[in-house]
């Protein structure tokens, strides 16, 4: 009995079970036109949208994926271009709206554009293998692999995607709507693309055992025994219990809001300085024992402390009363022309810092803008980008120490660069025997009251479970909380709000098997997606296009014997 995949392609010359040779009851795919795969592809990159905050469902995720896997198998490239350019725009134009709530409805949907032509792509390439594929001789192999094509395709695409142009934007990705979810524990195997992987190919298996339409209870358990296997492992690696121990570090996250919303928040700096200033005293007073250190977030000095005496008087005076080193997210003038976007560490009775670091990943249009004149034909909010960000060299461990004496490094990363795998993975690993704490300063002021502070939230919860540390994530407007190493939350705050946090995340060492396999896992994506291409290879060369013969259609008669 073969277990062969009967696909319905639109341009295929033959009906399906029209006398072509495949045993009765073979398991046959989705038999819809382009309207209804259409359908199919808009409403599962709804469903990968909802994963992500703040709906929070991680179990759409692999519905999202067998939809749009069920839209395109069977399809020419072009096709699947088409319907992964549709699920893309259904996913990213909701997902991404935090982008144009500011800056009006062009950029954002440019960006969202964008992002979704990587969907395309990826449709047209596993289209592509899925055609190779299914020239062969059908057998439960064959149709393992073309199964496959579809995680695997995930995974490069969300590569390419969060590497270029301009270094990429890896946001949106299929793991980090898994946050919630039981999958999330894969990170710390294989990071970010393992979970995408696993959500991927659950995916698959749903398109293949329910959307196929598995019909015959032979062909079932043909599908059935990888599926329950693959449950099974997965079972077993997410109930592996995520390592929580270290030094109980305490911090305080200081949240000092800003006068008002949008892309002019910080048209009174001086206020929001003043704003962390007053936090930290109020917390100083609060808190009795200074904790190992203060932190606040990007944006928090918007004043050189370096160049300004006003500003540098104000740091000062938050030092003084804090008692302990205090973490300043500012902007300095330098190098010129070009600024740059900074962690400072003030200690107590230093009157300068005596650690920074700088951000190694300006954003593109935000910090930079890239061929100002030509994109300026899209949007003169270009301009509001005057000066650019210079790019930070390398990462930086400063070390504080806890009440208790013991030693631990704080390990900034500034906004987006949370959402680079690289960035993060080369921040933990450059000392990993030293016991650490993630710090992500941020500012979401230019994003007003949408999901992206949630969304880059549940990224940083990613990045705790990847790397196996506690995340301090503090905002200058929220959502700002302490994270542990098994991705829980403490402390969260509410947007626009003024608040400090103090809490005791641990500080842990080490490398988890995510941190030693490095960008391994899409290494092998790409590499596995180049064996299916030619796996593909040397089947009969079954003519598929639109001139082949067609065959003259069975009779009645022969339709009744072909039922019977």
């Amino acid at each position: 009995m073969s277990t062969a995949i009967d696909v319905p392609d639109e341009t295929r010359a033959d009906p399906p079970g029209a006398g072509d040779g495949r045993p009765a009851g073979s398991l046959r795919g989705l038999d819809l036109p382009l309207p209804g795969r259409l359908a199919l592809a808009v409403v599962g990159g709804l469903c990968v949208w909802l994963t992500f905050p703040d709906a929070n469902v991680p179990a759409l995720g692999p519905v999202g994926v067998a939809l749009l896997s069920a839209a395109i198998l069977g399809t020419r490239p072009r096709t699947a271009a088409i319907l992964g350019l549709v699920g893309g725009l259904a996913c990213f134009v909701p997902t991404l709206s935090w982008s144009g709530i500011f800056v009006g409805p062009v950029p954002w949907l440019v960006l969202a554009t964008v992002e979704a032509l990587y969907v395309a792509a990826m449709c047209a390439l596993v289209a592509a293998i899925h055609r190779r594929l299914l020239r062969r001789p059908p057998t439960a192999a064959r149709d393992a692999l073309v199964a496959l094509a579809v995680p695997l395709g995930w995974v490069a695409q969300e590569w390419l995607r969060g590497s270029w142009p301009f270094g990429g934007f890896p946001w949106a990705r299929l793991a980090f709507g898994q946050t919630d979810g039981p999958l999330l524990r894969l990170a710390a195997l294989g990071g970010a693309p393992l979970v995408t992987f696993a959500v991927a190919a659950i995916g698959a298996a749903l398109h293949l055992l329910v959307v196929t339409r598995w019909t015959r209870p032979e062909l079932l358990r043909y599908g059935a025994a990888p599926a329950a296997a693959l449950a099974l492992v997965l079972l077993a690696v997410t109930a592996t219990p995520v390592p929580t121990d270290g030094t109980p570090t305490p911090l305080t996250l200081v949240q000092g809001n800003t006068p008002r919303e949008g892309l002019d928040f910080n048209a009174e700096r001086r206020a929001v300085l003043d704003n962390h200033v007053r936090g930290t005293q109020r917390a100083a007073e609060r808190d009795g024992t200074p904790p190992a250190a203060y932190l606040w977030p990007e944006n928090s000095s918007d004043i050189d402390p370096l160049r300004n005496a006003d500003a540098k008087a104000q740091v000062q005076r938050a030092v003084d009363a804090a008692g302990a080193p205090v973490l300043v997210g500012a902007i300095l003038d330098e190098p010129a022309p070009e600024v740059s976007n900074a962690s400072l560490l003030y200690r107590p009775g230093e009157d300068a810092p005596s650690q920074q670091y700088v951000k190694q990943h300006p954003v593109p249009f935000a910090e930079y803008v890239p061929y100002r004149s030509f994109f300026r034909l899209f949007s003169d909010k270009v301009d509001l980008v005057r000066v650019g960000f210079a790019r930070g060299r390398g990462s930086a461990a400063m070390p504080v120490q806890t009440p208790g004496g013991a030693t631990v490094d704080l390990v900034p990363s500034i906004c987006f660069e949370v959402a680079y795998d690289g960035l993060v993975r080369e921040a933990v690993t450059q000392h990993p025997d030293r016991e650490s704490v993630l710090v992500v300063q941020t500012n979401n002021a230019t994003f007003g009251r949408t999901a992206e502070s949630t969304q880059q939230l549940a990224i940083s919860r990613l990045r705790a479970v990847e790397h196996g540390r506690a995340v301090a994530h503090v905002s200058t407007v929220g959502v700002s909380a302490f994270i542990a190493p098994d991705g829980s939350l403490s402390g969260r705050t509410e947007l626009f709000t003024a608040a400090q946090v103090r809490g005791e995340p641990v500080a842990r060492a080490g490398r988890t098997i995510a941190d030693r396999v490095g960008p391994l896992p899409e290494v092998l994506a790409g590499l596995g997606l180049v064996a299916l291409w030619f796996a593909g290879r040397g089947g009969p060369r079954r003519r598929l296009g639109r001139n082949a013969t067609r065959p003259t259609p069975p009779t009645d008669r022969e339709k009744d014997r072909l039922r019977a």
